[in-house]
């Protein structure tokens, strides 16, 4: 059985939307996409590339999946550790309204997401992975489907647009299995969900 592992972009202030570039997201007037370029570099690079490898197949939302399927296509290099693997491995993309993708090896999930989520973490070799797709993955969340998350925070602050941890997130605990800072202080970190928080007091000493 395969473990669904996410990879997510955010900003210090928690926006998620469009890190890739100027019109991938402009939902609501938002006008900063593109806001990860800067921060590039190698360490990024590697870590990126280290997460591709270990890909069985991959389940994206209706937005970040039409994102990919208009660029990733037209790299055909064998070579290239990301599109090479996003091209020949399996492609799920939950949406109720797509029917016919034309990015070959894509299938289409609908209906019931915990149940179909499962079928797929179950019949798939190594990671099932997300990547972006906020909306799909605060859903994934909520039903305590994802294993893994790779949070990468990128050192900025935008000031507006969708936020990944917002106002009516369900409760989660995660417990940290590793990190590291890039030379442009990308903050990566991986995080395997443990559960529901778990809350206590403070008590003052004695005397006090």
């Amino acid at each position: 059985m395969g473990r669904l592992i996410s990879t997510i972009f955010v900003t210090l202030d928690g926006v998620y939307q469009a890190p890739g570039g100027p019109q991938e997201d402009t939902r609501d007037g938002f006008q900063q996409g593109g806001w990860s370029f800067p921060y590039a570099d190698d360490d990024f690079g590697g870590f990126i590339n280290e997460v591709f490898d270990d890909a069985g197949a991959f389940l994206l939302g209706r937005r970040t999946y039409d994102i990919f399927a208009s660029f990733w296509p037209k790299v055909t290099d064998p070579a290239d550790p990301v599109a090479s693997r996003l091209n020949a491995l399996p492609k799920y993309v939950a949406s109720a309204t797509l029917t016919d993708p034309e990015w070959p090896g894509t299938t289409v999930v609908g209906g019931d997401l915990a149940k179909e989520v499962t079928a797929l973490k179950e019949r798939t070799d190594r990671q099932l992975q997300v990547h972006g797709s906020g909306g799909l993955l605060h859903s994934l969340l909520a039903l305590g489907l994802v294993d893994t998350l790779h949070l990468l925070t990128f050192p900025v602050v935008l000031g507006a647009g969708r936020r990944f941890f917002q106002e009516g997130a369900a409760p989660t605990a995660f417990r940290h299995t590793g990190g590291r800072i890039t030379s442009t202080g990308v903050s990566i970190q991986s995080y395997d969900l443990a559960g529901r928080p778990q809350y206590g007091e403070f008590e003052l000493p004695e005397g006090a």
